[in-house]
């Protein structure tokens, strides 16, 4: 079964069960809403705990959760350092806007210029605030620095893991 983290539990928080969560989705209101199924791993087990989501809400940079019948820090405690995760069904009912893409959707895809030339593959994404910037590793090693807006990203396919890019002057210096 192949796992996406949603979050990280950083520590216990109080008496009564909630856990400090270090969110890692763009989808905090689905992932962390009440009633919400998650895949609870421990610290090192390969097997995870479901977990249904019974309260949530925000402090500073955390999201505080606790989980149903779990309402004591004697019962949450062996979840601390653990990890968060969903499976790629619920991935699925996630509802992207059109020229949205997950990040493992976009990795290892390989870049395109408009002439056919192969440029790389994307090894990694950047998240800058404005748009993503996509790092792109050549054959030769070097990397490039493609940004995701509409003037250089022409066409994606994620089936094939192809993207066709129009190379600006200076963008691949």
């Amino acid at each position: 079964m192949e796992w996406f983290n949603v979050g990280r539990i950083v520590n216990t928080h109080g008496v009564r069960g909630e856990l400090r969560i270090l969110s890692t989705t763009d989808f905090e209101e689905e992932r962390f809403a009440v009633g919400s199924k998650l895949a609870a791993f421990k610290k090192d087990d390969k097997k995870p705990t479901w977990v249904t989501i019974a309260s949530s809400r925000r402090h500073k940079n955390f999201i505080l959760v606790t989980f149903e019948g779990m309402e004591n820090i004697n019962l949450v405690e062996p979840f601390k350092e653990g990890l968060l995760k969903i499976t790629m069904d619920q991935l699925e009912e996630d509802e992207l806007d059109e020229n949205e893409y997950y990040h493992f959707e976009i990795k290892d895809c390989e870049v395109f210029s408009e002439e056919g030339e192969l440029i790389g593959v994307v090894t990694d994404i950047l998240e800058t605030g404005a748009n993503d910037v996509w790092e792109v590793k050549a054959s030769g090693g070097k990397k490039h620095y493609i940004p995701y807006i509409e003037d250089i990203v022409k066409e994606i396919d994620v089936e094939e893991k192809k993207i066709i890019i129009h190379v600006m002057e200076g963008l691949l210096e």
